[in-house]
């Protein structure tokens, strides 16, 4: 099972990113999608996650602001991240939980780094 995160990068206070993460070897459509961050010096922490039915839940940080999508016959997820803050600096990781199995499996992670 392999997750490649993508589309991190330096944008401004007040500006926009959208993440993907493109998911292979594993029966997609069956799992259950997160994104987690990680700001230098602290714990890994959740920021939202999609289920196979399409539920959808969100860390009360992103306060409306992230939105979290997918599209199974393309085996990608995405965050699509508004108003964004030097808060929100951090390592973004995706995740997948099998369907199947119940494995948790990860990405690599992508830097996002919201400074002027």
């Amino acid at each position: 099972v392999q997750l490649q995160a993508s589309g991190g990068g330096l944008v401004e206070p007040g500006g926009s990113l959208t993440l993907s993460c493109a998911a292979s070897g594993i029966v997609f459509s069956r799992g259950a999608v997160g994104w987690y961050r990680q700001a230098p010096g602290k714990q890994r922490d959740f920021v939202a996650r999609i289920g196979s039915d399409g539920s959808k839940n969100y860390a009360d940080f992103v306060r409306g602001r992230f939105t979290i999508s997918r599209e199974n016959d393309k085996n990608m997820v995405y965050l699509q991240m508004n108003s964004l803050s030097p808060e929100d600096t951090a390592v973004y990781y995706c995740q997948i939980e099998s369907g199947v199995t119940g494995r948790t499996y990860w990405g690599q992670g992508t830097l996002v780094t919201v400074s002027s």
